[in-house]
């Protein structure tokens, strides 16, 4: 079964418009790496100032394989060439679980 990394962002309200915008820059990047199944980057309503990003991979060894390599090179110091930008979240803590049930809608 798949395995599911979230990564718990806290984010200052100030910064929240410029995470968002990180991450729409971004797109794409993730959606060919080997493994790779699921993205959401889920924006907090209510009550916290938490944003979740979600992703869901084939194998624990595939997304180790694209931390070490894609997610590692886009994050130091923004990609080739880009200047150095001031992180937007004020602390990250990751979770890992694995997927031991699931369903999706029935077809009709």
């Amino acid at each position: 079964m798949s395995v599911v990394k979230i990564n718990v962002l806290t984010v200052p309200e100030e910064q929240r418009e410029v995470l968002e915008k990180r991450f729409a820059s971004r797109a794409g990047a993730v959606e060919g790496s080997d493994g790779f199944e699921w993205f959401e980057l889920l924006r907090p309503v209510e009550g916290t100032d938490q944003y979740l990003v979600y992703t869901r991979w084939r194998s624990e060894e595939d997304f180790q394989a694209w931390m070490e390599g894609p997610m590692k090179a886009a994050h130091q110091h923004g990609g080739e060439g880009a200047p150095k930008q001031k992180p937007a979240a004020a602390g990250s803590t990751l979770w890992s679980f694995e997927v031991v049930q699931q369903a999706a809608p029935k077809q009709g």
